[in-house]
């Protein structure tokens, strides 16, 4: 089995970072408004609201909170019409990064993205100019302290897993996309809800940077991730656990 995702480890990380910001709850809501719009207010029948609902409770959003973001979906022809997005484009150090948006405005989201990638050393270029770097795959974390390693692996494999691995801080299950909701499904019947889960993009090549190119990668995802429209954002890059511990603890 390959090792954990890097970035799959810092997300997970900066997570609990991540919830003391006030912007979380906004995208959430977001993403549930545009999941209920697309597919109905029922998580049963709408995988994507059933994922984007646990989400927001894994990120303590309030119940209020998501109870309005379904019923702004539910009114069809009222507020804004979001789209879906994917810019790409080279961070420091020849960093390959995916970010994804859901934007009632392309022009001026394209214009924010943009000025970001240049104010922090990188650039944006066309679609498909670093996608082939990065492999569509459905993931699934849950904490180290839901279930031990061989539990949660005999559990994924049946599910249907592709891969699954086991650390001292969580569980990554990997699949391929069209098996996500049914692995989803049966681990979550098994385990209760994921701390983190959905399609993701997986580096399948990554860029090896020095610890002064990796923080200012850094620097650059959490500006983009501060954009109101900029809803994930994956890079390629490579570092040492060592370096990534001193990076995180640097903030």
């Amino acid at each position: 089995m390959a090792g954990h995702s890097k970035w799959a480890n810092i997300q997970h990380r900066k997570g609990k970072q991540d919830k003391k910001r006030a912007k979380v709850f906004s995208k959430l809501g977001r993403e549930i408004t545009v999941a209920v719009r697309l597919g109905g207010p029922d998580p049963d029948m709408n995988p994507r609201l059933r994922l984007a609902v646990s989400t927001a409770r894994g990120q303590s959003m309030p119940k209020d909170g998501i109870e309005r973001a379904i019923q702004k979906g539910a009114g069809a022809g009222e507020g804004e019409n979001y789209e879906e997005i994917r810019y790409e484009g080279y961070g420091p150090g020849g960093v390959a990064i995916i970010v994804e948006a859901l934007t009632d405005n392309k022009n001026r989201t394209a214009s924010e993205v943009r000025s970001l990638f240049t104010k922090h050393g990188g650039n944006l270029g066309e679609t498909g100019s670093v996608g082939f770097m990065f492999d569509r795959v459905g993931e699934v974390i849950y904490p180290a302290g839901k279930a031990g390693a061989d539990d949660m692996f005999e559990a994924a494999l049946e599910a249907g897993a592709s891969n699954v691995e086991s650390d001292e801080e969580m569980h990554e299950i990997s699949c391929a996309p069209d098996d996500f909701a049914s692995v989803q499904k049966a681990l979550e019947e098994k385990f209760g809800e994921a701390e983190r889960a959905g399609l993701v993009w997986r580096p399948n090549v990554s860029a090896e940077v020095d610890e002064a190119q990796a923080g200012s990668v850094l620097k650059l995802v959490d500006a983009l991730e501060d954009s109101d429209d900029v809803q994930n954002v994956t890079p390629n890059f490579e570092v040492s656990d060592e370096v990534m511990e001193k990076l995180l603890a640097a903030g």
